[in-house]
């Protein structure tokens, strides 16, 4: 369920510095692949948010009982990329942000939809736009994400790093990272780091 939605009317301000951004939204391989193809996107590492460092592996999470999410940690270029484009992004294209812990058949605590900031200003542009979005009744259900933090983020074994490139034909990645990525061609072209690829 992709849509198109307007940019955030708060965002932060345009900075020379390296930023990151930590969201969950369901299976970590298709939010990761979402990312990756961003302009100003430096670098996307799939991983564990909301738990313990000793539960943060992925049979631990899979059992939903840990606390975690599977998160994405986006380290990008706030000069070409900003942290309320990166929301966009999220709430439009990455993930559906009115499924409550689960993403289609992915179900459990472990693929909800979350924000964790890692400052007030992220914290101050998630909140204020979730609310924009909710005015304006972009979506035909109420908006579920959740806002956490502070919280470690813990970086996931590393078979599942990059995992939708390496395996662009596995069943799961063809049938629902794809449709992502060929929604985000469609919805928001100008932001793509190479734009009419793969």
């Amino acid at each position: 369920m992709a849509v198109a939605i307007p940019p955030p009317e708060l965002d932060e301000e345009a900075a020379s510095t390296p930023a990151q951004a930590i969201l969950a939204g369901g299976c970590f391989w298709c939010v990761e692949a979402v990312y990756r193809a961003l302009k100003g996107v430096r670098g996307v590492v799939s991983g564990y948010c909301g738990g313990t460092a000793a539960d943060a592996n992925y049979e631990r999470v899979c059992s939903g009982r840990t606390g975690h999410a599977e998160a994405v940690r986006i380290d990008f270029d706030p000069s070409q990329l900003s942290y309320g484009r990166i929301l966009q992004v999220f709430f439009g294209v990455a993930h559906d942000p009115t499924q409550k812990n689960r993403q289609g058949n992915d179900i459990g605590p472990q693929y909800r939809s979350a924000i964790f900031p890692l400052n007030a200003a992220q914290e101050r542009v998630a909140r204020a736009y979730m609310a924009q979005l909710d005015r304006a009744g972009v979506f035909a259900a109420p908006i579920v994400t959740t806002i956490e933090g502070p919280t470690p983020f813990y970086p996931a074994e590393a078979y599942h790093q990059d995992y939708a490139q390496r395996h662009p034909e596995q069943p799961y990645i063809c049938a629902v990272a794809r449709p992502k990525q060929d929604s985000l061609r469609r919805i928001f072209p100008e932001f793509l780091m190479n734009p009419g690829q793969e």
